[in-house]
C-alpha cells in the first residue's frame, strides 16, 4: 500500500492520524517502509498492524514512543511485551515517571473529558466559592464555546483544594500560575525556530521536544523546590 491507501485503513479507528504523523513514527524508527526505485513509501500489512499497535499504546495507555519502541523491539525478536492494564472508563489520571514526577507523555496526552461545572464541583470536592475564585485568578478556565472543563482543570481544582487544607488560598496559587507562564514561555522561546518552517516532520520533532523540555523543567523546579526546603 501506498501512504495514502494506509490513511484510509487507519483513519476509522484513528481520525487524527495524518502523513506527517506516519511519517514521524518513521523517522523515529518504529516502522520502516519499503521504498520504490522513484522513492516512495510502500507499506506492507505488517506495516499497517506496527502503526496500529504504536497509535493504540499512544492514544489508550498514553506510553512514550520510547517504551513503545522497546515494546516492538521485544517483538521483533519473538519475545512477549510486558503486559498493558486493561482499559477502565474512568477519569484519566497523570502519567507519572517512576522519580513521581510527570513524565513526557504527560505532556503530549490529549484526552477527550468533557466535565460540565457541576460534575467538576462534584469530582473535584470543591465549592462553587473555590471554583469561582480559581476562575478569577485564571488558574481553571472553561473551553471557549462549551463550557466544559478538561482533565488539566479537574487536577489544578483538586489541587488547590488539598492546598486549601493548609491555608492557600487561590490568590496565593496565583504566584504559581506566573512561574508557569515564565517556564511556558522559556520552552517555546527554544522550540520557536524549529516550527517556523514549512516541514511537517521538524513541526513534529518541536512538538515532540516541548513534551521532553516541559518534563524536564518540572523535574528541575521540584527539586530546587526541596533543596531549598532541606536547606531553611
Amino acid at each position: 500500500m501506498n501512504i495514502g491507501q494506509v490513511l484510509d485503513v487507519l483513519r476509522p479507528d484513528f481520525p487524527g492520524v495524518t502523513i506527517p504523523k506516519i511519517r514521524f513514527l518513521e523517522d523515529k524508527g518504529l516502522i520502516k517502509p519499503e521504498r520504490t526505485a522513484s522513492g516512495y513509501r510502500k507499506f506492507s500489512a505488517e506495516d499497517v498492524e506496527r502503526l496500529r499497535y504504536v497509535l493504540r499504546m499512544q492514544r489508550d495507555h498514553y506510553l512514550p514512543l520510547k517504551v513503545i519502541g522497546e515494546h516492538l523491539d521485544a517483538i521483533d525478536r519473538g519475545l512477549e511485551p510486558p503486559p498493558i492494564d486493561a482499559v477502565v472508563p474512568t477519569v484519566p489520571q497523570v502519567a507519572l515517571a517512576a522519580d513521581g514526577l510527570p513524565s513526557p507523555a504527560s505532556f503530549t496526552r490529549h484526552d477527550n473529558l468533557r466535565l460540565s461545572r457541576k460534575e467538576l464541583l462534584k469530582i473535584a470536592e470543591i465549592s462553587e466559592e473555590l471554583l469561582q475564585q480559581l476562575e478569577q485568578y485564571g488558574l481553571v478556565t472553561a473551553r471557549a464555546g462549551t463550557g466544559h472543563f478538561d482533565t488539566d482543570s479537574l487536577v489544578i481544582a483538586t489541587t488547590a483544594r488539598e492546598l486549601a487544607d493548609y491555608g492557600f488560598e487561590p490568590r496565593h496559587l496565583r504566584a504559581f500560575k506566573t512561574a508557569a507562564d515564565r517556564e511556558v514561555g522559556l520552552v517555546e522561546q527554544v522550540v520557536a525556530p524549529h516550527k517556523r518552517g514549512r516541514d511537517a516532520a521538524a513541526h513534529a520533532r518541536a512538538d515532540e521536544a516541548v513534551s521532553e523540555i516541559a518534563a524536564l523543567s518540572v523535574r528541575l523546579h521540584a527539586t530546587l523546590v526541596k533543596a531549598g526546603l532541606r536547606s531553611s
